[in-house]
């Protein structure tokens, strides 16, 4: 959006040790710049309102992927994916359920909401790294940052 600096990935992740692994995976992959994370579903809202902390956009830039807990303190992230729908003006923001999830209600109201893709966070370290690079790979080519990578294969989509 600015200058050289790419479009954000921003991560809605209340789990530190969930924002630890998903950072070490895109580093991995060589694409831990731009990663912006939001702690619950309100400082996400500010985040991609621009409000607060968050006013300076050469800093806190829009993102071209939201990566999105459903299980998020003071705001839900369902709350926040019919937020970013219905009342904002980011509609057009991919979105990736990225949760500990598998109810089937969770999974049906996601795809309401116009989910890109509801994964299931995996349990072993190995498969988090892979499913993270694809996520990479994908925010990177949404970015226009991604010229000749390769995707690598991912946790499997419910979506």
């Amino acid at each position: 959006m600015s200058g050289t600096r790419p479009q954000a990935l921003l991560l809605v992740e209340d789990d530190p040790n969930d924002v630890h692994f998903f950072h070490r995976g895109l580093e991995k992959a060589g694409l831990a710049d731009g990663l912006q994370v939001a702690e619950d579903g309100e400082e996400a809202i500010a985040y991609l309102e621009g409000r607060g902390p968050y006013e300076n956009r050469a800093e806190h830039p829009l993102p071209a992927l939201i990566v999105l807990d459903l299980k998020l303190p003071k705001k839900g992230g369902l709350e926040v994916l019919r937020w970013l729908r219905v009342e904002s003006s980011l509609r057009e923001i991919p979105v990736i359920i990225l949760t500990s999830s598998q109810e089937a209600s969770d999974i049906a109201r996601a795809q309401e909401l116009g989910v890109m893709a509801y994964h299931i966070k995996p349990v072993e370290f190995k498969d988090t790294c892979n499913l993270v690079k694809s996520l990479g790979l994908h925010w990177a080519r949404l970015s226009g940052t991604a010229a000749g990578l390769e995707p690598i294969a991912g946790g499997d989509s419910l979506v």
